[in-house]
């Protein structure tokens, strides 16, 4: 048995489904079902024993305390967070409270579990932590990518937040010993993806006929990870990874943002062909304070290590997702609620667009 934290959220998601595909170890799926945890991702498991969901929040530990006593994982994989920049530009607040209040609440849950824990049973328990590459900052245009020395930087609220999670993290490991993972990650893209991010919600746009908003100048550069790829590293990490390291996880997909979207244009354009070439719905918008210009990964260490490479390239990633936006219609005119509604014109709509 394991725990996954957030397991109803993209990433997470994507995790437990692919987990039960190659797997009947049985999962707890504990989420907290804010706007962006959605059980339609998991509909395919209703009926399946082998996934246990709770509705909770991780900050809540005499759930978690409870869930541990009654379940005995032998891990907890932690994908729980607040995780999209804009958010927490607006909200700040709320980050801190779910990534760091949160991911503190859960450490100190796992650390008196394990202390009752038999020497086997304490030996093979493993708490897996789901971060990203923006707790390292901005990247030049030629600096070197990404690596795990590379020290923290993080420039918004929510890559503050995840750095300070990160820190604690290390600190249970090299204080309590507990014996922890973590994994920094890049852009993630694939299904179920809540569009309030860059590649769902162009598609969404795209396809409704509303402007494509870039921001600036379109020049931001990202490396981009396919889900499935991101979910077999998680694997091999808690499988083989060693306690208290790090492993950054990246797709060696390294592209602009305007890039992203004119490449999302094209496969549009050849799969739903338009009065229109949907390039000309691009419309570039003020910038978001404070927008890193690069971010790359060095996935060196994951890659020697424990044998991982990412699967897909990002030509074949993308296809794949864009085709399975279109297949899933329905599940995207579910998530677009008023709520999500009003927060796109809330961060959107009094940008305008610039010349």
């Amino acid at each position: 048995m394991i725990l996954v934290t957030g397991g109803a959220g993209f990433i997470g998601a994507n995790f437990i489904l692919d987990w039960l595909a190659q797997s009947d170890e049985p999962v707890v799926n504990l989420d907290k079902l804010t706007y962006a945890g959605n059980l339609e991702n998991l509909a395919s498991l209703q009926d399946d024993p082998r996934h246990v969901f709770v509705r909770g929040d991780i900050g809540d530990g005499e759930l978690v305390a409870q869930l541990l006593r009654q379940y005995r994982p032998r891990a907890i994989l932690h994908f729980a967070a607040e995780s999209h920049v804009d958010r927490s530009i607006l909200a700040p607040g709320e980050f801190v409270q779910t990534n760091v209040q949160g991911t503190l609440s859960l450490l100190e849950a796992a650390r008196a579990h394990v202390a009752g824990l038999s020497g086997e049973e304490r030996a093979a328990f493993r708490f897996l932590h789901v971060s990203t590459d923006e707790v390292y900052g901005s990247l030049g245009p030629q600096d070197p990518a990404f690596s795990e020395t590379t020290p923290y930087a993080p420039n918004s609220p929510y890559a503050a937040s995840k750095a300070a999670s990160d820190h604690l993290v290390r600190a249970y490991h090299h204080t309590y010993g507990l014996a922890t993972l973590t994994t920094n990650c890049s852009n993630n893209y694939g299904p179920y993806q809540f569009p309030e991010k860059l590649i769902p919600l162009m598609i969404a746009n795209a396809l409704a006929g509303k402007p494509l908003p870039v921001y600036g100048d379109g020049q931001q550069v990202r490396d981009w990870l396919y889900v499935g790829d991101h979910c077999a590293a998680i694997r091999r990490v808690l499988e083989a990874g060693k306690p208290g390291e790090v492993y950054n996880v990246g797709g060696s997909s390294e592209m602009t943002n305007l890039k992203v979207v004119g490449t999302l244009c094209d496969i549009l354009d050849r799969l739903v062909p338009a009065a229109h070439s949907r390039h000309e719905q691009i419309a570039f918008v003020a910038d978001r304070p404070g927008h890193d210009r690069r971010y790359a990964i060095d996935a060196g260490k994951i890659r020697r290590e424990l044998g991982w490479e990412p699967a897909h390239s990002f030509a074949a990633g993308l296809e794949d997702t864009v085709r399975w936006y279109l297949a899933h219609g329905d599940w995207v005119s579910h998530v677009q609620t008023g709520a999500y509604l009003e927060w796109v014109e809330r961060n959107y709509g009094k940008r305008g667009e610039v010349a």
